[in-house]
């Protein structure tokens, strides 16, 4: 499991700054300003929850299980809420209309949350002593 959420990690890193990197100088002449920033929300999350996955691979803190769920919740909250974002940031673009799919977006952002949560939870119910010295 430690590999996957490691594999994991790094693959949305590396993607985050490809669409970062797509989004400033790909869309700028295509969209709008205010969709740039709508676009950049949704690389800055993904690569937030880059490192969440990075963390949780490389630390021996949270258990098994937990791992597997953070894994899971993180993998599909980046595709709900960093992917629609994406979708209605270039909504101008396509013939389809990401509108009808907005409704996923706080549906990632809340399984994020979870991941997160589950995270924290885990951390305070280890028994290990975590000694930042």
């Amino acid at each position: 499991m430690n590999k996957r959420l490691l594999v994991t990690g790094a693959i949305l890193g590396m993607l985050s700054i490809i669409l970062g990197a797509f989004g400033a100088h790909g869309l700028k002449a295509l969209i709008t300003e205010s969709s740039i920033q709508t676009f950049e929300t949704g690389v800055r999350y993904q690569m937030y929850h880059a490192f969440l996955l990075l963390i949780v691979g490389g630390t021996g803190f949270v258990s098994f299980k937990a791992k597997k769920a953070i894994y899971y919740l993180v993998l599909v909250g980046v595709i709900f809420f960093s992917g629609s974002i994406y979708g209605l940031a270039t909504n101008a673009l396509t013939s389809f209309d990401f509108k009808v799919i907005g409704f996923v977006t706080p549906i990632g952002g809340l399984l994020l949350i979870l991941a997160w949560g589950l995270m924290v939870a885990n951390l305070i119910k280890n028994k290990s002593k975590i000694d930042v010295n």
